[in-house]
């Protein structure tokens, strides 16, 4: 019995070595991939994935700063499409969190370049010029967001923002009455229209505006603030009062509810 407990115990004890001997037979011949070429080529691969998961990771977190980083090598290293505009697209939105606006536009514009139908980097390079204040280029971009996606109200209404920076007022007032008969529950649509009719004059038309933008949104204490100014225009005191007690109440904005105490006060005369 004893002979018989070790032989198996000697058997279990090698048991590992006799299947790593069949899972790796010394009869299989090794694979012949030698040449400097594709040897590099392999290895650019192997980074472009995993700098992209790093990237991809350190955005997740809001580390912008890694991200860029990790895009950056990846943009360095010139991945074939889609991968390349792709890059180039995830290292400007690092660029635009981390304040870097000129890169930032450069970033998008260079996918843009790779990829001329890529609409996603087309609307952010609108809102990083527009951040940045550079309008004319922030219309081009515009310009060519709509070229790409005609039917996207996202196209539309980034052009209506850039041609309101510009005080091209058809341009804006076509756009933003597109999104808002479009979108009618978007008040942010409503409010943009409202402060088109405003510079154009059209005051009737503007409070019609924010009067639809503050029935959907009535916490929208900018949008208040303009229908107090309008209010005032035709002397309802009393309405612009209540319009502003509302801003003063609503607003996140510590120099809008500081302008609105300051109207009221002139004309309640009580200090808030």
């Amino acid at each position: 019995m004893f002979r018989i407990g070790a032989c198996a115990l000697l058997l279990a004890a090698f048991a590992p070595a006799m299947a790593l001997a069949q899972a790796y037979p010394a009869a299989t011949p090794a694979a012949r991939t030698t040449a400097p070429a594709q040897l590099d080529a392999m290895a650019r691969e192997r980074e472009v994935a995993e700098r992209f998961r790093r990237g991809l990771d350190a955005a997740g977190k809001s580390d912008w700063k890694t991200s860029a980083a990790e895009f950056a090598r990846v943009v360095s290293l010139d991945p074939a499409e889609p991968r390349g505009s792709t890059a180039r697209y995830d290292l400007g939105i690092a660029q635009a969190n981390l304040g870097q606006f000129a890169p930032a536009e450069a970033s998008f514009a260079d996918a843009i370049r790779l990829d001329p139908g890529f609409a996603a980097a087309a609307a952010n390079l609108v809102e990083t010029a527009l951040a940045a204040g550079d309008i004319t280029r922030a219309r081009r971009a515009a310009d060519q967001f709509i070229a790409m996606a005609p039917a996207s109200l996202r196209a539309r209404y980034s052009r209506g923002l850039v041609a309101l920076k510009q005080n091209d007022l058809t341009t804006a007032r076509a756009d933003f009455a597109t999104v808002s008969a479009a979108s009618p529950g978007y008040a942010l649509a409503h409010y943009d229209l409202a402060v088109t009719e405003i510079r154009a004059g059209d005051y009737a038309s503007a409070q019609t505006e924010l009067q639809a933008a503050l029935a959907l949104a009535p916490g929208y204490a900018r949008a208040r603030f303009a229908l107090a100014t309008i209010m005032l225009r035709s002397d309802r005191r009393a309405e612009a009062s209540a319009d502003l007690a509302r801003v003063i109440q609503d607003a996140d904005d510590p120099s809008l509810r500081a302008l609105a105490v300051t109207l009221r006060a002139r004309l309640t005369g009580v200090q808030q």
